[in-house]
């Protein structure tokens, strides 16, 4: 038995930022933005919406689409590293409000690469055969970590026309190398027990947590007395930290490392592939792991353009968007790929 993609779901919500809209609250201009990103505009949750309101549009799809009910969705796995509360995780407040009342639920924090490592547990529960039916999620609400004020958010949304005072402008671009970069959404797949040749074929992950501090948050946890202070807020320490450089050069060796790993032990190469999803974390990296592998552009799916980082989201909502623009059809083989914080990164191959 294997774990096959029965059915895929995503969804982002409606508010829409450009980097105009950015550029009018901080020192940057789309021409900044798109050279070291790719990123074009971003979505952001409303005021009203956590994590799991984000995931809800995007796991009804998948199920619908896997042509199932919610009573039929044994275990639910949710990736994410902005859940609703500190604690309990954020799968047993989806649970509730997908009625999945026979589901049991997991949460797993592996950030950037969650997807990667949610793909391995949803095909390990499957492949031993104690459930059937799996409902993997990956979603984020990064909107709750943006420094900005209201007057800020007024302003970059196109509901006031005041300039923002100098000291608010740089104070808002402190954190712009990061705050760029993200976007809210989620993305859904049901898994489900098939033995007629498709399904995940392998998955390889790695960690090295000498590399925990190029990607982390220092604020909130046991590392901390109290565990939550108001001094970490005035200090944006509740932002994430994001070396860059680093981080780009770590990305672009172990990507393509791992996609070649796990073709190998599989008696596969890049010929066998028909299309690749990266983790959408920079459009630059990814382009830097294709030029390395010799990839052209049609074995390749990107589209952080529209919706920017959206962390444990972007792994699915690319692969949904690609089977709708056929550029992932049934029997191709797919590999995903994603390096993120920890630091996690991994690869699986996929007959779909």
């Amino acid at each position: 038995m294997r774990a096959v993609i029965a059915g895929t779901g995503m969804y982002v919500p409606p508010l829409t930022i450009d980097n105009h809209g950015l550029s009018r609250i901080m020192e940057t201009s789309d021409e900044w933005i798109q050279v070291r990103t790719g990123i074009s505009e971003r979505h952001y949750a409303g005021p009203d919406m956590a994590t799991s309101d984000v995931a809800l549009p995007a796991a009804r799809q998948a199920i619908e689409a896997a042509g199932l009910s919610p009573g039929e969705i044994e275990y639910l796995i949710v990736a994410t590293m902005t859940p609703d509360y500190y604690f309990p995780g954020t799968a047993p407040v989806l649970q509730e409000k997908l009625g999945l009342v026979n589901a049991a639920c997991l949460d797993i924090r592996q950030q950037c690469a969650g997807y990667i490592y949610g793909l391995q547990l949803a095909d390990a529960l499957i492949r031993s055969g104690q459930y059937a039916n799996v409902l993997l999620v990956g979603a984020e609400a990064h909107v709750m970590f943006m420094p900005w004020s209201d007057e800020s958010w007024d302003v970059a949304m196109g509901k006031s026309e005041e300039p923002l005072p100098p000291d608010v402008i740089a104070k808002n671009t402190e954190t712009r190398d990061r705050t760029v970069l993200f976007g809210d959404g989620g993305g859904a797949m049901v898994l489900r027990a098939a033995s007629d040749g498709r399904g995940i074929l392998d998955v390889l992950v790695r960690t090295d947590g000498t590399e925990v501090k190029r990607l982390w948050t220092p604020a909130g946890g046991s590392a901390f007395r109290p565990y939550f202070h108001p001094d970490m807020y005035y200090s944006g320490d509740q932002i994430p930290i994001v070396e860059g450089r680093k981080v780009y050069v770590l990305a672009v060796t172990r990507m393509p490392e791992v996609v070649l790993e796990i073709l190998e032990r599989n008696r596969m190469t890049l010929d066998d592939v028909d299309l690749v999803i990266m983790h959408q974390a920079n459009l630059r990296i990814n382009e830097a792991v294709q030029k390395r592998l010799g990839l052209p552009d049609e074995k390749v799916f990107n589209n952080i353009q529209r919706y920017g980082n959206t962390t444990a989201g972007t792994i699915p909502i690319a692969f949904h968007e690609a089977m709708e623009a056929g550029r992932a059809t049934p029997g191709d083989l797919v590999c995903f790929v994603g390096l993120g914080s920890g630091l996690n990164w991994g690869a699986v191959l996929c007959r779909i």
